[in-house]
């Protein structure tokens, strides 16, 4: 039961369940959607006779964004609510003011990065004031900047009942009345105030994988000696809309670079630069003797030889999927790079094991949890055992256990002598694992 006016955070470990609750609670799991039990109720009505009463943030901005403009898809809600038409502009310029989006409604929902997406896509739920909001990690992809606006404009929907995902506990522990635990197969295993529950429970919820405050995985670095460079950007830019500002780094074997920056300084287009799927606009992608491969740029390079040399996690793992089932999902690219053989099918299934996807080996990958097709989006990189990885927000959804198995994986990577570009906003992750950090625009 959650009372009116209520704010309860909801905790699990990855692939608990906690977004197919929202999208229940939005009434939007259809009756074959796979097995249910019980019921939902939103003032003594089944979830889907009052879907007008919530509003839904999806885990995936991208899915959730329909119009073409900025101002259109913010008002693209209110006026399928037939909320009259002098009531619109206003509500749409407020709850754009209210995330913080940096541009005006004009500005093209095809321009704007991730956590651009991600503010604009909770623009147009809170531009409903919805009676029920329903928030699926409305900081994954934001700068800290942008991560505190969210938090404001938490605090400032005064009288919404809500239920908020989110793995930044500590930030948002402050901001809510109650917190529930939900783990696979045995529901709510926790519920009460945060203090007392973490105080009653946070040893045991921490080993279940729950970020308790104070009980976070470790953040401490091990000492590196990085090695011969690999993979090089000299006065790099790259376009999408808006030009980066330029970028020269080296990674060397055995190092990791973790380039940060504000939401839309062009982190995952620079980073496409430097994995080769784009050609830079301007200056040139350096490849060093130790990567191997032909002399060509970067982005000329044959499939079979770019898969095998530099690994990609893309900010939307879904973009990469090619298969139908998680296990298939690992050998795509070994198959390309001729290596489908014993090892490679020893080396997928280990780690399967390492990041928790072994249960579901034989699933779809577009039916996993968001912080499962992440890990999924790791695996299949690693798969081919490049000398570079590129992972673009690789801890985004994941429990404390999931991401701790991460950091080692990363840390293992290292230690073989392969280098790691990371985007991210995880401060932790960036603590624990790089070497150096570049700030971009």
């Amino acid at each position: 039961m959650v009372e009116p006016g209520e704010r309860v955070l909801l905790l699990g470990p990855s692939g608990g369940g906690k977004s197919s609750l929202l999208r229940a609670l939005a009434g939007l799991l259809d009756d074959d959607a796979g097995e249910a039990e019980g019921s939902l109720l939103l003032d003594g009505r089944p979830a889907r006779e009052v879907r007008e009463r919530t509003g839904l943030l999806l885990q995936d901005p991208d899915a959730q964004l329909v119009m073409s403009r900025a101002g259109d898809d913010v008002a693209f809600g209110l006026e399928n609510r037939a909320v009259p038409a002098d009531r619109i502009w206003p509500r749409v310029d407020a709850a754009l003011a209210q995330v913080g989006f940096p541009y005006d409604r004009d500005r093209s929902t095809a321009e704007l990065s991730g956590g651009e997406k991600q503010r604009l896509a909770l623009a147009g739920v809170l531009a409903l004031e919805p009676g029920l909001l329903l928030l699926d990690e409305p900081t994954s992809q934001l700068d800290p900047s942008g991560a505190a606006l969210v938090r404001e404009a938490l605090v400032r929907s005064t009288g919404a009942t809500t239920l908020l995902v989110e793995h930044r506990v500590a930030d948002v522990v402050g901001l809510v009345d109650r917190v529930v635990v939900l783990e696979p197969g045995a529901g709510v295993v926790a519920d009460g105030p945060p203090a007392a529950v973490f105080a009653a429970r946070g040893a045991d919820l921490a080993a279940r994988g729950v970020w308790v405050p104070g009980r976070e995985p470790s953040a401490t670095r091990r000492p590196r000696t990085p090695g011969a460079p690999l993979l090089g950007a000299e006065a790099v830019r790259a376009h999408r809309g808006v030009p980066t500002a330029p970028v020269d780094l080296t990674l060397h074997a055995g190092e990791a670079v973790a380039l940060t920056g504000r939401n839309g300084a062009g982190k995952s287009t620079v980073a496409a630069v430097l994995a080769g799927l784009e050609a830079p606009a301007e200056g040139r992608v350096v490849t060093h003797p130790g990567l191997g491969g032909p002399s060509a740029p970067l982005h000329r390079w044959p499939a079979r030889r770019l898969v095998a040399a530099v690994g990609t996690v893309f900010q939307s793992p879904e973009h990469s999927f090619l298969t139908a089932s998680v296990a298939e999902e690992l050998l795509a690219g070994p198959k390309r790079d001729a290596a489908a053989d014993a090892a490679a099918r020893a080396r997928s299934e280990v780690l399967l094991d390492r990041l928790g996807l072994t249960a579901v080996a034989g699933a779809n990958p577009f039916t996993l949890s968001g912080g499962q097709q992440r890990r999924l989006s790791v695996a299949t990189a690693l798969a081919s055992a490049p000398r570079v990885l590129v992972l673009d927000e690789p801890t985004f959804g994941q429990d404390a256990l999931t991401w701790a198995a991460l950091a080692e994986l990363c840390e293992e990577l290292l230690d073989e002598g392969r280098a790691l570009l990371v985007v991210t906003h995880d401060e932790a992750f960036v603590q624990r694992l790089a070497d150096r950090v570049q700030v971009l625009g």
